[in-house]
């Protein structure tokens, strides 16, 4: 069973207002001048911003690419190398360089990001091979890990 609720009655029981009103008023003068009161004064200064905290997904698990997918064209148009220390991420930049760190084994590697993915729930890098290696996570297929960027992606050039 479902309950449809009006917009305004939800705002109103939530204890919020309409910041605007609905019907256009015209402005009118004061009947009394005198009685005109000196504006309010300006609200306090918003408090500083809280500390950015860090990206979501940056720890999580890492897998490597299959064989069969080396030679074939990535996301960034470049053609993966399972030789090359590079892998795939969701959302960060192509040419972003991440540093990843075997969580269980505490060895690193960097890595350039150039295609996209991973798509299984819980990883958040798919890696080379070469990378994988660096790793020590060969054997496993999977290991957890944790993702630092350690330079942005490079400015792209405005096509003339």
């Amino acid at each position: 069973m479902s309950i449809r609720i009006p917009v305004s009655a939800a705002l109103a029981i939530l204890g919020l207002a309409f910041p605007f009103s609905i019907h256009a008023q015209t402005p009118s003068a004061p009947a009394n001048p005198a009685a005109v009161t000196a504006p309010a004064a300006a609200p306090a200064p918003a408090p500083a911003a809280a500390p950015v905290a860090p990206a979501v997904g940056m720890e999580g698990l890492a897998a490597y690419y299959s064989d069969r997918l080396d030679g074939r064209k990535t996301a960034s148009g470049q053609v993966f190398d399972q030789s090359k220390l590079t892998a795939a991420h969701p959302t960060l930049p192509f040419g972003t360089m991440v540093k990843v760190t075997n969580t269980r084994n505490n060895r690193s590697v960097v890595v350039r990001i150039n295609d996209r993915g991973p798509t299984q729930a819980g990883r958040v890098i798919d890696l080379s091979r070469a990378a994988a290696s660096k790793l020590g996570m060969l054997r496993s297929g999977l290991a957890p890990v944790k993702l630092e960027v350690v330079k942005d992606a490079p400015a792209r050039q405005a096509k003339k």
